[in-house]
């Protein structure tokens, strides 16, 4: 079962608290306030994966349009995998996560992504870290 991280959904919170700040240091955002339900229940079951189909339907809202303002690819322009590396040295992504990138749905996308950050091998967090800098 693919789920989405507890490191995601926090980042989506703190992703709507700075875009709609609390007026008065209590009353949250309902889309954090959403996130928020399914990332305590995270904690409560010593959790770190919330299945997608289990999210409530706001909470899951809200968690995309956070995705939506994150990288799409983690694509440098260095393809390894052309060459017929299994693993891109540029991206990290093996080859079937290459040629299939465009049909994976955004939470086959977060975990591919959290795998590279993690193993943090590619070139992409290296030698090459300045073509992987996002907009701010």
């Amino acid at each position: 079962m693919p789920g989405i991280h507890i490191i995601d959904i926090e980042a989506a919170i703190n992703y709507w608290r700075g875009k709609q700040p609390s007026p008065d240091g209590v009353t949250l955002a309902p889309e954090v306030r959403a996130l928020a339900g399914v990332y305590a229940l995270l904690v409560f079951r010593h959790q770190d994966l919330a299945d997608e189909t289990a999210f409530p339907a706001d909470a899951l809202a809200a968690w995309h349009a956070w995705y939506d303002t994150t990288a799409d690819t983690p694509c440098i322009a260095i393809c390894s995998t052309s060459q017929g590396d299994e693993l891109c040295k540029g991206c990290g992504r093996t080859f079937e996560e290459v040629q299939h990138w465009l049909a994976m749905s955004p939470v086959e996308k977060r975990i591919t992504w959290r795998r590279i950050t993690q193993e943090a091998t590619a070139w992409r967090f290296g030698r090459y870290a300045d073509r992987a800098l996002e907009k701010k």
